[in-house]
């Protein structure tokens, strides 16, 4: 729960008075929205849904909170977790699970509206496992904490999880590869395998990062949706964005990735679900397939001969043997997506 706006929200707490007034769409405000607050009665209502869904809950906050942003971009001054520490006791008290909680949205490097600097962001990071630890103090499990939620910029990164080695439990990037939703060459893209073997560049950056530091933290697919700005109607919300889809889901597990969180469940293009009739889109059922045949052990597989073919393997989730995963981007024959078990 999150995303471009969480950084402009604030919490109605009993602990903080604040103007009950929503987002409103303001051209001179960061992000193009003014501040707006969330109230408690509706993330009362949001969890009773993320409880019949049986959902596990990463909530998105507000990272800068306290802070003023300069002319470019740049934010200044340190975290004020004061609101943000009132919104986790509320959900603790509520007896509301929540599984991980993320400080901030695409902050990090040069920033998408507002960066912050890799060292003050790793002390925030430090001050917010501090909350969550005197929070849930006498729990066996406690939520993660993740961050920073963005796209990967290598050194920034690098000095990030430097300073964060005992705080941090997840790292988690954005990735949308295949540019914005209104690029006319789209389907070209997503069916070109030597440009989709360019995004597999995040996933090995962030990979070799993690391996060379101190850290305990792993990776994660914090946001993913494709193309950016919603996707683009019937390419993002067709059968051949699995194309995309499906190589993305292989490359994280080859790349060691724990978790993929898809842009979106519902809104814009690029949804699993129609907008106005919920009823799923193809990359729902590609989805679907692989949580039910692609089990945890990641295998080794390659394909020769040509480059139009992609192979992935994993022991089979719900048997002894192997769920093979083949995609087939050639111009010259039907494309395809063959899953074997």
């Amino acid at each position: 729960m999150g995303g471009t706006l969480q950084d402009n929200v604030i919490y109605e707490t009993k602990d903080d008075e604040v103007t009950r007034a929503p987002l409103v769409q303001n051209g001179s405000e960061l992000f193009g929205f003014s501040k707006g607050c969330l109230p408690m009665s509706r993330l009362d209502k949001l969890n009773v849904f993320f409880k019949k869904a049986g959902a596990m809950v990463v909530f998105g906050l507000n990272a800068l909170s306290g802070r003023t942003v300069g002319p470019d971009g740049s934010a200044i001054g340190g975290w004020n977790s004061s609101n943000a520490e009132s919104l986790i006791r509320y959900t603790l008290n509520k007896g509301y699970t929540i599984h991980g909680w993320e400080l901030g949205n695409e902050l990090c490097g040069s920033g998408i509206g507002a960066k912050i600097a890799a060292e003050q962001y790793a002390a925030d990071v430090n001050s917010l496992q501090s909350i969550v630890d005197n929070i849930y103090r006498g729990f066996k499990v406690k939520p993660l904490v993740r961050a920073p939620g963005g796209f990967i910029d290598t050194n920034w990164f690098t000095h990030f999880v430097q300073k964060t080695p005992k705080s941090l439990q997840v790292v988690t990037q954005h990735i949308y590869n295949l540019g914005p939703g209104n690029d006319n060459q789209l389907m070209n893209k997503i069916l070109d395998p030597s440009y989709e073997d360019g995004g597999s560049q995040s996933f090995r950056d962030l990979q070799a990062i993690l391996k060379s530091s101190s850290t305990s933290a792993v990776a994660w697919v914090g946001e993913a949706g494709g193309t950016y700005n919603s996707g683009r109607n019937r390419v993002s919300n067709s059968f051949a964005n699995s194309f995309w889809y499906l190589d993305q889901l292989g490359l994280e597990a080859s790349y060691d990735s724990k978790t993929y969180c898809r842009q979106t469940l519902i809104g814009g293009n690029y949804g699993l679900l129609d907008t106005a009739t919920f009823v799923p889109h193809p990359d729902y059922y590609s989805a679907l397939l692989w949580h039910r045949l692609m089990g945890r052990n990641v295998l080794s597989a390659s394909f020769y001969g040509t480059k139009s073919v992609r192979a992935y393997a994993h022991c089979s989730k719900q048997s002894q043997g192997i769920t093979l995963l083949l995609i087939n981007f050639s111009a010259t024959t039907t494309v395809q997506v063959r899953i074997v078990t």
